[in-house]
């Protein structure tokens, strides 16, 4: 039709593609939130990730930081998902 590589992409693929992507975004997020043995292996000393310390505080003391990160991480991923959905439905 005519149209050069970037727009099609943009116009075309890009809305077909975009719901599988936000989900393998947010699976691969929450994947590896749970791989705390790898971190562990993995991450040098100065190192500091999101899992690491978080099995660091569960292990030392019990807070309420971990309760509140896990209501973050729920909340974003419910808002991503929800976000996927309204995309999905605007697109059609």
């Amino acid at each position: 039709m005519g149209a050069p590589p970037f727009l099609t992409f943009r116009k075309v693929t890009l809305p077909v593609i975009l719901p599988g992507i936000a989900s393998g975004a947010l699976f691969a997020f929450a994947t590896s939130l749970d791989e705390v043995v790898v971190t562990m292996f993995l991450a040098g000393p100065g190192q500091r990730t999101l899992p690491r310390e978080m099995f660091t505080i569960a292990r030392d003391t019990l807070t309420p930081t971990i309760a509140a990160a896990a209501t973050v991480l729920i909340a974003a991923s419910i808002v991503l998902l929800i976000a996927s959905t309204a995309l999905r439905r605007s697109n059609r």
